[in-house]
């Protein structure tokens, strides 16, 4: 990814809020691939009797991370916005644990990105969630 677009992209996550409110970081974001993580906070509580992460938290963490690797693919000029998105939970994430999602951008037209992502706790191997979804794209000049 070039340094316009690493830019492009740090910008893209600091302008959103919920994404300040989530403490979401920046792990990866190169080539159409980005990992974003969520660190557990009481706050983000679903169910305070198991103490699992609410699925919007879970949702925004990969809504974000989706548009993170669109912008980030070399196909995208520039900014990016979801036009849909499908989740499909899994399991409740383990209470105390960070969630990482990790989302590709597998393919480019001229105008939508197609995106597909997981997430998951400590437990690579069992994930929380599953995604996919389109982003918009901007043209190259």
């Amino acid at each position: 990814m070039s340094t316009d677009q690493t830019e492009t992209a740090r910008r893209f996550m600091e302008a959103i809020p919920q994404a300040q409110a989530l403490g979401l970081e920046i792990l990866e974001m190169q080539g159409g691939v980005a990992v974003i993580r969520m660190p557990y906070a009481e706050a983000l509580v679903g169910d305070p009797e198991t103490g699992v992460i609410h699925g919007g938290a879970v949702s925004t963490l990969m809504d974000t991370c989706g548009g993170a690797a669109t912008i980030s693919h070399p196909g995208n000029a520039g900014g990016t916005a979801t036009i849909g998105l499908r989740i499909d939970y899994l399991r409740g994430a383990t209470p105390g644990q960070a969630i990482t999602a990790r989302a590709e951008c597998h393919h480019v037209t001229r105008s939508v990105a197609f995106v597909r992502a997981t997430a998951h706790d400590d437990d690579p191997d069992r994930p929380v969630a599953t995604a996919t979804g389109t982003f918009t794209v901007e043209a190259k000049p």
